[in-house]
């Protein structure tokens, strides 16, 4: 019962340490900054510029937001925009696309913490560019291709706060501020939890058990073992969670900047069960188009993989 208590206690310490003075200060800057990017109209006509150009990988404006969102704001961002293209008339065909690119791109509330544990964010971005857009044109043109291409008159803006004077922009910088709080709060109870369970397996010998079991077939694919714990923290308990364990081995010096960098490519999407659970409910019409655009994902992680390997 002892070595249970003080599990507990050194999981909750290093959880809360984590999203309070990691996740938090990074959060509320580049919520910030991209609210106010937002307010200012300046997404607005960048969307606008940049929607023609992605429309043969089968996107559309609003698929273009979702895709900034995904990379500059956190996982659940884009939920708003899939909602509003389930309600707005948006083909099954291009919603698939969209969901496909979301599931295979870099989170925010992952990528920018995991810049303070040396991932190459300049790199991370570029590879999640090349790896959402595959996974859209794969979904649109092939794994998607039986979906309905029919569409309503789509308006293709976000509806949002303006930022004209210095109180729009106080008032922008406070929605900011407190969406990043609510973010860095909420991934506290998964957090807590991920690490008491990989904490747990660790003493218990599980993990090393596991080690030994997939190191000879992990070896013949160049693939190091310790990579083990992390991607399986992340694809049953989140990108967060991954985050919060990636963040203990790196103090260890269990994990090198090159590996955690070469890991990037399959480890930092939403494309795990939590994440995937959360985008899909933001409409019956997301739910309905979840396995061709889970399909399409998978080829973009895969293309993000070999990128991160290569660069590394």
């Amino acid at each position: 019962m002892d070595i249970l208590i003080d599990i507990i206690l050194k999981a909750g310490r290093s959880a809360v340490e984590l999203s309070l003075f990691v996740l938090l200060p990074v959060m509320v800057v580049m919520l910030s900054l991209m609210r106010l990017l937002e307010a200012r109209g300046i997404l607005d006509r960048l969307v606008a510029r940049i929607a023609p150009l992605l429309r043969p990988f089968g996107l559309n404006g609003l698929g273009v937001f979702a895709a900034l969102q995904i990379n500059f704001v956190s996982f659940a961002a884009p939920m708003a925009t899939l909602s509003m293209m389930d309600q707005r008339g948006t083909s099954d065909r291009h919603i698939a696309a969209t969901l496909a690119m979301v599931f295979a791109m870099s989170q925010a509330n992952a990528a920018f913490p995991m810049m303070t544990m040396g991932l190459h964010f300049g790199t991370t971005l570029v590879f999640s560019l090349l790896g959402g857009l595959t996974a859209a044109a794969a979904t649109y043109y092939l794994f998607g291709r039986q979906l309905s291409a029919e569409e309503a008159v789509v308006d293709e803006t976000l509806h949002h706060p303006s930022a004209e004077s210095a109180k729009g922009v106080l008032d922008v910088i406070n929605r900011a501020g407190a969406e990043a709080f609510k973010i860095a709060v909420g991934a506290i109870p998964m957090l807590v939890l991920s690490l008491v369970v990989v904490t747990a397996l660790r003493v218990s010998g599980g993990i090393d058990l596991l080690t030994v079991l997939l190191s000879p077939v992990l070896r013949l694919l160049a693939i190091d073992p310790v990579l083990i714990l992390p991607t399986l923290t992340k694809y049953l308990a989140g990108g967060t969670a991954m985050m919060g364990v990636m963040d203990d081995m790196r103090r260890s010096g269990q994990v090198s900047v090159e590996l955690l960098n070469a890991s990037a490519g399959f480890l930092i999407s939403p494309f795990d069960i939590p994440g995937v659970a959360v985008l899909i409910s933001a409409g019956k019409r997301i739910a309905a188009v979840w396995k061709p655009a889970a399909l399409g994902a998978c080829v973009g992680i895969a293309l993000r993989t070999v990128g991160h390997i290569l660069l590394g």
